[in-house]
């Protein structure tokens, strides 16, 4: 999280000193490794067969391992963390993988741009581990890399889309129903035959597998609505990117009325607009679920976003990888169902599978 969002007022503004934050995570993993967690499962969606979209998936009660039968080693290669969201991702393979006993060995590539620096740490950390999660910067980029590690060990995808070449197994959701429920929501507020509204769309990396999925379920959205596409900027998903984004759509379409993007586009904007005193005029929707939007929900500021529960995707990919391992996966593709959060419903709204809490820090080892 950036600096500035912990100095928010929220939820997840809490201070701890260091001595207690140790304890309180001595707990949780205590509560965690209590007889009770037995019998804890997962509300999921699953696909068969695996990895085709195309099809609508099903409805299981997905029970986790308590406990690997040994200390297995497993690298997450994730796009970046940058954001709360793969914040989200870290803490809930974190978390699980503590649960379990097992090493969790984590590398980043900075940034959907970076295709070569994800192949070089794919390629390295699977060497010395025994199964890999990879959350793709690309949805074709890695195929060759992921055919040569998975002769070896087990390869699972986590959150963003992936050529099912070498796969294992996949812990997802259709991102195409991600877009298509934001773009829904908007349709609904304004259907079609009302007077136009402009829009101003931030997909994210034009290269990002989840992108095209993105704009695949909301674009027949909007244009069966009152939208009026004026501007479309793809870029990553750094704030700052998105803020000069922003900052160049609005001097060229100042009178837009909504921008829709990413939590990222969604975070800049609120600030943009609120020093520009525009926050009145230009609405915002985004098309995943963070920190910061649930923050800019339940302050007016946003007027939604769909979340497909991150935390708990993080978890899955894990068990998934320990299952593989182990000879007991039967559940090859499973995801959180995705629920659109407005401020109807955020008062109402369960965290715990979305964000990760505001304690926990980017954890790359887990010994």
């Amino acid at each position: 999280m950036r600096q500035r969002e912990r100095k928010d007022e929220s939820l997840f503004r809490v201070k701890w000193s260091s001595p207690f934050r140790h304890l309180l995570v001595l707990l949780a993993t205590l509560v965690l490794a209590s007889p009770a967690s037995a019998q804890m499962h997962w509300p999921v969606d699953v696909w068969e067969p695996p990895f085709d979209f195309s099809r609508p998936p099903g409805r299981i009660d997905y029970r986790p391992l308590t406990a690997a039968a040994k200390r297995w080693t497993i690298c997450a290669a994730y796009p970046h963390i940058k954001d709360p969201y793969w914040l989200s991702v870290n803490y809930g393979m974190v978390e699980h993988a503590r649960r379990l006993g097992v090493r969790l060995s984590v590398v980043e590539a900075g940034g959907y741009p970076n295709l070569e620096r994800q192949i070089a740490q794919i390629t390295e950390c699977s060497r010395s581990s025994d199964a890999l999660i990879v959350g793709a910067v690309s949805y074709d980029g890695l195929t060759l890399a992921i055919g040569d590690i998975s002769k070896r060990i087990p390869v699972v995808a986590a959150v963003n889309d992936i050529n099912s070449t070498g796969i294992t197994a996949k812990s997802a959701v259709s991102w195409k129903a991600m877009g298509r429920s934001i773009g829904a929501y908007f349709a609904e507020r304004h259907p079609r035959g009302l007077p136009a509204v402009k829009v101003a769309w931030f997909p994210g990396p034009e290269a990002a597998g989840w992108v095209s999925f993105v704009q695949a379920g909301l674009l027949p959205e909007l244009h069966n609505s009152a939208a009026d596409i004026v501007a479309t900027r793809f870029g990553d998903t750094g704030f700052e990117a998105q803020l000069l984004l922003l900052e160049e759509v609005l001097e060229e379409h100042p009178d837009i009325d909504y921008i829709i993007g990413s939590a990222v586009t969604a975070d800049a904007a609120v600030s943009l607009l609120r020093a520009k005193g525009l926050s009145r005029e230009i609405r915002i929707l985004a098309d995943y679920f963070t920190h910061g939007t649930y923050r800019a929900i339940k302050r007016g500021k946003v007027l939604a976003a769909p979340t497909d529960s991150p935390v708990l995707q993080g978890r899955i990919a894990v068990d998934q990888a320990v299952r593989a391992l182990e000879g007991s996966l039967t559940v090859r593709h499973a995801g959180p169902a995705i629920r659109v959060v407005d401020q109807s419903g955020i008062s109402s709204f369960g965290v715990a599978d979305s964000l990760a809490p505001a304690w926990f820090q980017p954890t790359f080892e887990v010994e």
